[in-house]
């Protein structure tokens, strides 16, 4: 089954539920929308962007490949998640159809079949709908077009379709008379028979006449309502030869999944039906093709629906003049070879007596496609048995476009990789080109361009034919700032390092591979540190991990341990510095690591299966997200505290992101209207509250990129609902403003599972698609920024001093206000001629640590908004630390930042006797602000963890007498900025 991705974000977008509703539109010109006055009208309006595929090439099952018999190179595809797509020769490029399909109606990129128009070329329809069971919210619908897919209308129906259902394989369901095109006829699952439009698609009724529903269920049990879906009245096949142009077709065949009754005609245009006589039974015909001009119907069987699976099938043949059926099967369902059904047939319409079919399903050692050029008397095979394990083949593979598809494997013969196929569903010969042949497989489409090479015995080659296609489904995104610009997880296939957007990665995530990938996050000022979580069948491989780690932005993985129980990846945060790891594996407590995942233990105040994030800037805080409670860490991981947050949602999907370069800072994105709350809400003090931003009234998710010219906060990027519009939407101000960056035409169905800017150019965004695969724009070029903020916050009150120690003090003040929002503030220490900043906060206070014993000091307080602004200093504070013990021992330490070069600095360190006694040994600490790193040091020994720093005296310099000092100097490294530690401190020994 693929993967799902129901969420729950309330849409008011453009619908389809009647007949005759238009789907598509113009995009309107850009304009910016204030957050708090928003409307409707005014959010509809969007940026015009270009959105293309970051190119992975396919990626997904294709069930369907649809060739039209009256125009030459008219082809299209279907899939189960992704949306159908039109062939351009000119390219030999797909061309996606349905990317206007929105949150609203997201299960219209489930395609269950697909008609193109013999009569009228131009004319398309789609059977539209991806879940019959309640994963599904909306009725399925026929959607249908007059300009080969550029628009579309459509018409909702009485019942549920399921392009992503057992069964989706068979087909076509969905059928249009080659005489009479005003006729559309679509077969429907689970008991509602058999349906028919007289006016190309507009209104649709019941062939009451028809009475055979199909029983089959894969598991009538299935408490899920997956597996008892009943695939119900699969294909529709014309004889049209049956009525002249312009009438209705007379003779109409239709395949029913029911496996006592697989076969019906109808010999006066669809009034009556009656079962065909002598027709095999046991089985369920997967396909049925007409040669009409033999009047032979070709139907092959399984024993299963499938696509995944089938044990036994026949492949048969009607004599529609006599009614005598023929069984003609490669491999008969009586023979103890036959362990597989048969799906994938075609015929060659240049040479009619040239048929082909597929193995449903042989998964070992390899798909076999079988030809047969007299009707199915004899029968070839695309690969034999040589002296086992060795197989003699009739073609090569060629998959340099699409390397990945070996999966990354060398298996043991007879296994080869890449595979011949598996899920062969829709194998098909071009009806212009006896040479060309398209196939589907579960993870691209092939095909060839010498097909008759078979008949002479010589090799043909086989390649992808597939790009412009891309369905995968994206479940993480990050975009660090080195380093290849993106990585992504992916379910089915893992995920890739996208060196190239514009090109084909040449490998999946392989040592470890996991099947889906669930979660990824690198350390922000260490970004070549990365970690993915994942799934896999346990059962393959017992006592894996589902985490991975690598130090070189993901060229290379490596894996640690794992704790117990653990099934499925959940997801996974990276220190700011790299140092450990937070883990929330699905199912399992939170754990943490320190250093990479050689052993694992339990956190402690944070429920099972929480979502967890790392802060970007101090790698010791941590975050959490549960069912409305937020939750946060200040020691690494080991142990989080449930904040006071109120008013988060506690239903729905909820994401949240910690912003780069803004310690504390948080945005979260989520939850379900329906049930409580949805929107965007903002934290600025590490989630100990948050704010809901107006006028969002949904949304899925929110990234972050780049900063605008003239901005120093991030640009935010979100999936969500402003104004009643669905869409992505941009931020250059904090979250004030909104644009919009996408348009009608560029939905993509429940998109935002993934979501990121890029951190090295502003504007671009990448999103992750629930079977389009990956889309980017690089937006704002036609979209003037917001106006320059230029208001300073107001002056923040005067601090006070209060528990005040020998070594510390804390300061709080009033907080300041400001027109779109206060950033922070900066604590600065009056020093003479240069005053000395202390460190920075979030919220209205502030920690001293370090300070000296009974020593006077004075602190004032300036606050900045999002925009750079400053305001004026606040009043000073002045105090006394308090007296340190009476003949004790104590000592200080004082940082002093010397020459500077870039990417380089010399630092010195002054350490003083504070105490009444002789010392015998110090230790200092200090964390750097800005990711510095020391390279060297002298007079002392140094450790450094990330960004901390600890300091012991050398074996001559510790002895100290009262009042005494000593010295140490270091060389260090850093990027971006220099700034001094917040706070130094001695411990005297």
């Amino acid at each position: 089954m693929r993967r799902r991705l129901v969420g729950a974000l309330a849409v008011a977008a453009v619908t389809c539920a009647t007949a005759g509703v238009a789907v598509t539109g113009q995009a309107a010109s850009a304009a910016v929308v204030p957050a708090a006055t928003v409307t409707a009208a005014s959010a509809a309006a969007a940026e015009t962007n270009e959105w293309k595929n970051v190119r992975i090439d396919g990626g997904g099952f294709v069930p369907g490949i649809i060739f039209n018999q009256t125009e030459k190179n008219l082809v299209y595809a279907r899939t189960d998640i992704g949306g159908a797509y039109r062939w351009d020769q000119p390219t030999k490029t797909w061309i996606p159809l349905l990317d206007w399909v929105g949150w609203d109606k997201w299960g219209y990129n489930g395609v269950v079949s697909l008609a193109t128009d013999p009569v009228e070329p131009d004319r398309v329809y789609v059977a539209a709908g991806m879940y019959t069971n309640d994963w599904d919210p909306n009725k399925g619908a026929i959607l249908r077009s007059a300009d080969r897919g550029k628009t579309w209308k459509a018409t909702e129906l009485p019942f549920k379709l399921g392009g992503n259902m057992p069964g989706r394989g068979m087909g076509e369901r969905l059928a249009v008379d080659p005489n009479d095109n005003n006729v559309v006829y679509l077969g429907a699952p689970d008991g509602n028979g058999l349906w028919r439009s007289t006016d190309k698609g507009v209104t649709w009724a019941k062939v009451t006449s028809f009475t055979n529903p199909g029983d089959y269920a894969a598991d009538p049990s299935d408490p899920n309502g997956y597996m008892s879906h009943r695939p119900g009245v699969v294909w529709v096949t014309f004889d049209p030869t049956s009525a002249a142009k312009g009438q209705t077709t007379k003779k109409i065949y239709v395949g029913v999944a029911d496996k006592e009754n697989t076969v019906y005609s109808s010999s006066d245009g669809g009034a009556t039906w009656s079962r065909v006589a002598g027709q095999p039974t046991g089985y369920i015909a997967h396909k049925g093709v007409l040669d009409h001009s033999s009047g032979t119907l070709y139907i092959a069987t399984s024993d299963t629906g499938g696509p995944y699976d089938g044990a036994k099938g026949d492949v048969w043949k009607l004599d529609t003049a006599t009614g005598a059926w023929t069984r003609i099967s490669p491999v008969p369902s009586s023979s103890a070879d036959d362990y597989f059904g048969y799906s994938g047939l075609t015929i060659d319409r240049q040479d009619p007596d040239t048929i082909m079919v597929a193995t449903q399903v042989s998964w070992w050692p390899d798909a076999i496609f079988f030809r047969s050029t007299d009707g199915g008397a004899n029968w070839t095979r695309i690969w034999d048995w040589g002296s086992y394990p060795s197989r003699t083949k009739r073609y090569t593979m060629d998959v340099s476009s699409s390397p990945w598809l070996t999966f990354g494997t060398n298996p043991q013969p007879p296994e080869e990789a890449p595979k011949l196929g598996w899920m062969n569903e829709s194998v098909e010969i071009d009806p212009f080109d006896s040479n060309r042949m398209m196939y589907g497989t579960g993870a691209t489409i092939y095909g060839t361009e010498e097909l008759k090479k078979w008949d002479t015995g010589e090799t043909f080659t086989i390649k992808p034919m597939v790009k412009g296609l891309e369905e995968t489904a994206v479940l993480d995104l990050i975009s660090p700032p080195s380093g290849a610009p993106l990585v992504s997880a992916l379910g089915d296939i893992g995920g890739f390092r996208h060196t190239d957007l514009t090109k084909v990665p040449p490998m999946m995530f392989t040592a470890p591979n996991f099947t889906s990938a669930t979660s990824l996050d690198y350390a922000e000022t260490s970004p070549g540190v990365m970690v993915r979580a994942g799934n896999f069948a346990d059962a393959d491989r017992p006592n894996d991990s589902h985490v991975a780690f690598s130090t070189d932005g993901g060229a290379n993985w490596f894996q640690g341990s794992e704790p117990a129980g653990i099934n499925e990846g959940g997801t996974v945060a990276a220190a700011a510095d790299g140092s450990r790891f937070v883990w929330a594996p699905k199912g399992v407590a939170v754990h943490y690591s320190v250093g990479y995942g050689n052993s694992w233990t339990a956190s402690t105040g944070i429920p099972t299966s929480a979502v967890v994030e790392s802060d970007r800037v101090n790698a010791k805080r941590f975050y959490g997200f549960s069912a409305g409670k937020f939750y946060a860490s200040t020691d690494g991981g080991a142990t989080f505290t449930a904040t006071a947050a109120t008013g988060l949602p506690a239903e729905g999907n909820v994401k949240f992101k910690a912003v780069p370069g803004r310690e504390g800072h948080i945005w979260l994105a989520g939850g379900d209207a329906a049930k409580g709350a949805s929107g965007i809400w903002r934290s600025t003090d590490g989630g100990a509250s948050f704010t809901r931003l107006s006028g969002i009234t949904g949304a899925v998710n929110i990234g972050f990129g780049k900063a605008a010219e003239g901005r120093s906060y991030q640009a935010l990027y979100a999936v969500a609902t402003i104004g009643g519009v669905t869409g992505v939407f941009r931020s250059d101000d904090t979250g004030a403003t909104w644009v919009r960056v996408n348009d009608d035409q560029h939905q993509y169905g429940n998109m935002g599972e993934a979501l990121t800017g890029d951190p090295r150019i502003y504007g671009r965004v990448y999103l992750g698609t629930n079977g389009r695969g990956i889309v980017y724009a690089d937006t704002g070029g036609d979209t003037p920024p917001p106006p320059d903020d230029t208001t300073p916050p107001s002056r923040p009150g005067k601090p006070a001093a209060s528990a005040v120690t020998p070594t510390g003090a804390t300061l709080t003040w009033t907080a300041s206000t400001d027109d779109v929002g206060v950033e922070g503030y900066d604590v600065y220490r009056e020093a003479g001629a240069t005053d000395v900043k202390a460190g920075s906060s979030s919220s209205a206070s502030f920690s001293l640590t370090g300070l000296a014993a009974d020593t006077s000091y004075t602190y004032y307080v300036v606050a900045r908004d999002a925009a750079g602004n400053a305001s004026a200093a606040s009043d000073p504070v002045t105090f006394t630390t308090a007296p340190g013990p009476g003949g004790g021992e104590g000592c200080t330490a004082a940082y002093k930042a010397g020459n500077s070069w870039p990417g380089g600095f010399q630092g010195e360190v002054t350490v003083k006797n504070t105490g009444t006694a002789a010392i015998t040994g110090w230790t200092v600490k200090w964390s750097f602000p800005d990711g510095q790193k020391i390279t060297q040091l002298w007079s002392g020994a140094h450790t450094q963890t990330g960004a901390d720093v600890t300091v012991k005296n050398a074996g001559w310099n510790g002895a100290l007498n009262a009042g005494a000092s000593t010295s140490f100097g270091f060389t260090g490294t850093w990027t971006g900025a220099n700034g001094a530690p917040a706070a130094v401190t001695c411990t005297a020994s």
